[in-house]
C-alpha cells in the first residue's frame, strides 16, 4: 500500500488530461494503461467538438438540438450548462495550441453533422480533431511539473470505507502482476466507455467498460446503461476495432446506398443521411441483414478530395484495398459511444463520496437516449473543468508531494482473452442495434457464465458493465434513441425518464431472467 496526497485520475484521454491541467499546480497522479496519448477513445474521435461559434448560432439552439436528439431524457439544465460553456473551451484549446481549421479571415471552419440545425462542429484537418487535441494536451501535461503519469498501469478496483472512496488498486497493464493499493484524498474517473464490450466497435481495444464496472462494483449508482450509440458508418473491412467513416462525410454530402445503388435513407427519414444516428444505424443494420450491402458513396460529393480532406478515412480504405474515389465504402453499424455510465450530478460527483467522474465513463444527463454528434468531446471538456474546480474546493490548498513509485508483486493470472471474445460476441448478438427479450436473456446467461469463471478484477469489471447494459435494456420495455426493442418497437411516453440502477439491482434482474 502507498499513501499519497496526489489526486488520482484514472484514464488518459481528453477528460483526464484537461482535468489534470485544470488542477495545476495541485499534485496529480494519472493512471494510464498505455503510453500517454495512445489507446484513448479521444484520440480516435474524427468529427470534432460541437460549439455555437458561428454567426446566427446560439448555445440555446445547440441545447435544443441536444434535447431533440436525446429523445426525451436529456436534462435541460445540463444541456444548457454544457452548450453555454462550449465556446470558452474551444478558445482554451486554441490558446494551448490546437490547430483548429480556419478560413482565410481567421474564423473557425464549422461543419454540420447529423441532427444539428447549424454548422457548429469545430474540426482539425478534416477528421483529425481527436488526435490533434490529444497531442496538444499531452504536450501541455508533459510540461506541467505537478502532474505525474504512471504509464503501463491499469486501475482495477476502488477502495472504499463507509461509502467514501479512499484509493485505487492498480496492476501492470501489459503483464500479470499482483495489485498495489494507492490511497488518495480524491479520485477522478476519466477512463472511457464500453464500446469494446461489443464484437464490432470503433473504440480502442482496451475500452471495455472496466471503469464503469469498477465504480459499480464499489457501489456507485449507474445511469442509463442501456443506451449505447452504434455509429452507422464503420468501415466494414474486417478490422477489429472497425475504422470509422466520420459523419462529417455525410455532412459534406456523401450518401448511403445499397448494392442496387439505391439511396435507402430517403424513404426512412426526412433528413436522409443526416437523420439522428440511431435511425441511420438501424437502417444500415437492416440493409446488411437483408444482404443488400450498404455502403457510403463519397464520389459525387468529394471525389478525389476525400483522400486529402479526410486522411484517417483514406488510410483505412487503403489498408482494406478500397478506392473511395472510384468506388463505394462498405459500412456497418458499430458500438461507438456509451450514453450511460456512472451517475454524476452537476458538479461531476458520483453517489460515492470523494469520487468524481468525467468523460464517457460518466452519465451527466447531457446525451439522454442518443448522443448528438460531437457532443462527446465537449462534455468531457466541460465536466473535466467542473470536476477540477470541485476537487480543488474540497481539498483546498495542497503542498508539493513526492512522486509515487509502486513496486508490483509478481502475478500469474492474465485476462482470459478467449472468454472476452465470447463476451463481445454475445453482446453484439443479444444487446446490439436491434434487441428483444430472448436475445437479452441469452446474453445475460453468457455474461453470468463468464463472470462465474472470472479470475481477474478486470474481467469482473467487464462483466459488471455488460450486466448493467443488458439488464437495463431488458427492463426498458420500449424503444427510445439508441435502445431499440423489436418486441417493443414504439416509444412509451410514460417511460420518458432516465434509468438509475445499482449493480445489485442489475444482478437481481439477471437472476430473474436466468430463471425463465
Amino acid at each position: 500500500m502507498i499513501e499519497t496526497r496526489r489526486i488520482i485520475i484514472v484514464g488518459a484521454g481528453l477528460g483526464a488530461l484537461y482535468a489534470a491541467l485544470s488542477l495545476a499546480p495541485r499534485p496529480v497522479l494519472i493512471i494510464s494503461p498505455e503510453t500517454l496519448g495512445e489507446g484513448a477513445s479521444s484520440a480516435w474521435a474524427q468529427g470534432g467538438v460541437a460549439a455555437a461559434m458561428s454567426v446566427g448560432d446560439t448555445p440555446a439552439s445547440h441545447a435544443r438540438d441536444t434535447m431533440i436528439a436525446g429523445a426525451g431524457t436529456v436534462s435541460p439544465q445540463i444541456a444548457h450548462l454544457v452548450t453555454e460553456e462550449a465556446r470558452q473551451h474551444i478558445l482554451a484549446l486554441t490558446e494551448l495550441g490546437t490547430p483548429f481549421d480556419r478560413d482565410p479571415e481567421g474564423d473557425y471552419v464549422m461543419s454540420r453533422e447529423a441532427a444539428h440545425s447549424h454548422a457548429r462542429v469545430v474540426r482539425v484537418k478534416g477528421d483529425q480533431a481527436g488526435r490533434e487535441i490529444m497531442q496538444t494536451l499531452v504536450a501541455a501535461v508533459r510540461q506541467t511539473p505537478s502532474v505525474q503519469v504512471l504509464e503501463g498501469v491499469l486501475a482495477t478496483h476502488l477502495e472504499t470505507e463507509d461509502g467514501r472512496v479512499t484509493g485505487v488498486w492498480i496492476e501492470r497493464a501489459f503483464e500479470p502482476s499482483g495489485p498495489v493499493l494507492i490511497k488518495s484524498p480524491a479520485v477522478l474517473l476519466a477512463g472511457g466507455g464500453s464500446g469494446g464490450l461489443f464484437a464490432v466497435t470503433t473504440n480502442p481495444p482496451r475500452i471495455r467498460g472496466q471503469v464503469i464496472g469498477m465504480a459499480a462494483r464499489a457501489g456507485a449508482r449507474i445511469a442509463d446503461p442501456e443506451f449505447v450509440q452504434f455509429h452507422p458508418t464503420a468501415i466494414a473491412s474486417g478490422e477489429d476495432p472497425a475504422p470509422l467513416a466520420t459523419e462529417a462525410l455525410r455532412g459534406e454530402g456523401a450518401t448511403l446506398v445499397n448494392a442496387a445503388g439505391e439511396r435507402f435513407m430517403l424513404s426512412v427519414h426526412p433528413d436522409a443521411e443526416l437523420a439522428p444516428r440511431d435511425i441511420v444505424a438501424r437502417a444500415v443494420y437492416l440493409e446488411r441483414k437483408a444482404g443488400r450491402e450498404p455502403a457510403l458513396d463519397t464520389r459525387e460529393a468529394l471525389g478525389a478530395e476525400v483522400l486529402t480532406r479526410f486522411p484517417a478515412v483514406a488510410e483505412a480504405c487503403e489498408r482494406a484495398g478500397i478506392d473511395p474515389v472510384s468506388g463505394v465504402i462498405p459500412v456497418a453499424p458499430a458500438a461507438h459511444y456509451h450514453m450511460g455510465g456512472i451517475d454524476t450530478d452537476t458538479e461531476g460527483r458520483s453517489s460515492l463520496d470523494r469520487l468524481w467522474v468525467c468523460g464517457e465513463a460518466s452519465s451527466t444527463g447531457l446525451h439522454g437516449a442518443n448522443r448528438l454528434a460531437s457532443n462527446g468531446l465537449l462534455e468531457a471538456l466541460v465536466f473535466a473543468r467542473i470536476c477540477a474546480v470541485g476537487i480543488a474546493a474540497e481539498l483546498g490548498e495542497m503542498p508539493d508531494v513526492e512522486t509515487v513509485n509502486p513496486d508490483f508483486p509478481e502475478g500469474d493470472v492474465p485476462v482470459n482473452e478467449p472468454a472476452v471474445q465470447v463476451l463481445r460476441k454475445a453482446m453484439t448478438e443479444g444487446v446490439g442495434v436491434v434487441r428483444d427479450a430472448e436475445g437479452l436473456k441469452a446474453a445475460l446467461r453468457v455474461i453470468s457464465q463468464i463472470e462465474a469463471e472470472a479470475r481477474t478484477e478486470t474481467m469482473r469489471n467487464m462483466t459488471a458493465t455488460a450486466t448493467l447494459i443488458a439488464a437495463a435494456a431488458l427492463a426498458r420495455e420500449e424503444s427510445r434513441g439508441g435502445h431499440f426493442r423489436s418486441d417493443f418497437p414504439e416509444m412509451n411516453p410514460k417511460l420518458a425518464e432516465r434509468t438509475k440502477i445499482t449493480l445489485e439491482e442489475a444482478l437481481k434482474i439477471r437472476a430473474a431472467a436466468l430463471e425463465d
